[in-house]
């Protein structure tokens, strides 16, 4: 049952491939879900559909998604997927009355709920529907799941972006409370940082950029501190914030206390049944630095 309070919006991006964009959004899900009181909704928004794929295998029998298959396929046939709500929206002079449920929306766990991504985003990254039609879709389908009677009231929804610059993320990206960039400790993170961050201000436009946290995620670690390169990096990465917040006006800060120490097993944690114990305390540091700016 819908509430009056619309819930707060957090979008995973980061267009440099291998930086833990995914992981990141899962984990900080399925902790806040896991560890708090909170109704949590997640989007899979790449067409290349790692986080989907990664809800719905079935490591072992009887695992918490093994109805996922059979629900994700009627969805399909149903017509019920993020791709058949845009289909609907961008079509010239229809009425945007696409139903929202749960066959929309697959139930992960009580507090945690996701709507999967489907191959037909693809043609999306080929920029087959028009910008000024794109563009307020996201804003409208989350009024539509806010204020349905159908499925619960959603405290916070997390979208996992395409690696890419896709109308559908100039969609989401143009609404969101918060947009959060995972990087890595190397030479390419400081350079990455910069040129998206210049990119994001060019082509939200004429939107205003929402408030933005960068953080190190895989952090290399000694005696539960970060090392001496990784420390290097970090500071790269506040120095250009910092001057990206001054010379061009963006919101951007960088969490230097709350990063994610690198760990070899952590991309199992999405079929493995959640974030590994030695990692939540990360992820809910993490946490608590992004409700710091969008509260």
């Amino acid at each position: 049952m819908a509430g009056n309070k619309s819930p707060k919006t957090i979008a995973t991006i980061n267009f440099k491939g291998g930086v833990g964009k995914t992981t990141v959004t899962w984990c900080l899900a399925d902790t806040l879900a896991t560890y708090s009181n909170a109704s949590v909704l997640m989007f899979d928004l790449d067409a290349q559909m790692s986080l989907t794929q990664a809800v719905g295998l079935n490591e072992d029998s009887g695992s918490l998604h093994a109805a996922f298959g059979s629900w994700y396929d009627k969805s399909v046939s149903d017509r019920r997927t993020i791709f058949d709500a845009i289909d609907q929206y961008t079509k010239p002079g229809a009425h945007f009355d696409f139903p929202i449920a749960y066959d929309f929306i697959y139930q992960i766990t009580k507090g945690l709920h996701f709507v999967p991504s489907v191959e037909d985003l693809y043609w999306l990254e080929l920029e087959v529907f028009d910008r000024d039609q794109m563009k307020d879709f996201m804003r409208r389908l989350l009024g539509k799941i806010h204020h349905s009677s159908k499925v619960t009231d959603y405290d916070y929804v997390l979208f996992d972006c395409p690696p890419s610059f896709t109308l559908l993320s100039y969609s989401v990206l143009s609404c969101c409370d918060l947009v959060l960039i995972p990087v890595n400790p190397d030479f390419f993170a400081s350079r990455g940082v910069s040129l998206l961050l210049n990119s994001l201000k060019m082509r939200i436009e004429p939107h205003p950029t929402p408030q933005i946290a960068v953080f190190m995620n895989k952090t290399k670690t000694w005696a539960n501190s970060p090392t001496k390169e990784t420390t290097f990096y970090m500071r790269q990465i506040q120095q250009i914030c910092d001057r990206a917040t001054k010379d061009h006006g963006i919101r951007a800060k960088f969490f230097d206390d709350a990063w994610v120490r690198e760990r070899v097993g952590i991309k199992r944690a999405i079929t493995g049944g959640g974030v590994p114990a030695d990692l939540v305390a990360d992820f809910q540091t993490l946490w608590s630095a992004c409700l710091g700016v969008i509260k």
